[in-house]
């Protein structure tokens, strides 16, 4: 019996090995969950490889690299109310789905829950995780800390908030994808949850560009400014980007930067003043 609640969508390119381990742990689920695998271009033969040894999974292909968009792929295969994202190098716990499922149907006005995220064999904890286990925002009420931000690989989804908000942006790519569409869930009045009875294991793969997702990060923060924030605010965050655009863009990437403000000032969309509020409490217990 799949779980009638939510579904698994696995997000994956170029790492057929590391997919088959993860694929390994999410079978053994006590959920069994309906999974997908959205393949963002892979040339390694990955579809052939969940073919013969994982039937059961449905793969989704792309002929090219999406990038975080290829979520919005799974999303909408999903039948489930709820969609749980993970990348090709972490799984969900056994029992975190169930749980999850409790608290979405518990709370309606929850769109995410964010996991916390244990880091290799020694079961570290994430960084960001400590960080948003210390969130100031008021969550009387919630099964965890209301938070402003999530972690794309590690965050279960109420999908109707999820099509609402639009998904992810496919201009974004990857790397700090996760913030417009954390302002656009919290600017519909949804609320943003890390909930830490939540476990995702993460076991990182060696097979990625670091420096190009530094690139990335500064980019897409400053995209991201523009869009939601109001213009001091914008400004500030482009300010405190600048360290890593100075480092870690090289000519096309302050090219594509430059271009993208066209469209970014376009669909400038301010977030509501209990959204800026919120944020000025997160940044100032931040600095503190």
């Amino acid at each position: 019996m799949t779980h009638p609640g939510i579904s698994v969508v696995v997000l994956t390119h170029n790492r057929r090995d590391t997919l088959a381990h993860t694929l390994h742990q999410l079978s053994a689920l006590p959920e069994h969950p309906r999974v997908a695998v959205v393949d963002n271009g892979s040339t390694d033969g990955t579809c052939a490889m969940l073919a013969e040894q994982f039937p059961e999974v449905s793969c989704l292909p792309c002929r090219t690299n999406l990038g975080a968009a290829g979520r919005n792929l799974g999303a909408a295969w999903a039948s489930t109310p709820y969609v749980a994202f993970c990348d090709d190098d972490c799984w969900w716990q056994a029992g975190a789905l169930t749980r999850a499922c409790a608290m979405f149907d518990a709370n309606p006005e929850i769109a995410t829950l964010t996991a916390r995220i244990l880091v290799g064999d020694s079961q570290r904890e994430d960084p960001a995780c400590t960080a948003m286990s210390h969130s100031p925002l008021p969550s009387a009420g919630l099964p965890g800390r209301m938070i402003l931000g999530i972690m794309a690989g590690a965050t279960a989804f109420r999908i109707s908030a999820y099509m609402e908000a639009g998904g992810y942006d496919p201009r974004f790519f990857i790397g700090g994808e996760e913030t417009l569409l954390s302002m656009r869930l919290a600017a519909r009045g949804w609320s943003l949850v890390y909930a830490p009875d939540l476990i995702v294991h993460h076991h990182p793969s060696a097979a990625r560009d670091a420096h190009r997702r530094r690139a990335m990060l500064a980019r897409n923060a400053v995209w991201s400014a523009w869009l939601c924030l109001p213009a001091t605010m914008a400004m500030t965050e482009t300010l405190a980007a600048l360290p890593a655009l100075a480092t870690a863009l090289e000519r096309d990437d302050w090219v594509d930067l430059l271009r993208g403000m066209r469209w970014v000032l376009q669909e400038r969309e301010v977030v509501p003043r209990h959204v800026v509020s919120a944020l000025r409490l997160v940044h100032s217990a931040r600095h503190r």
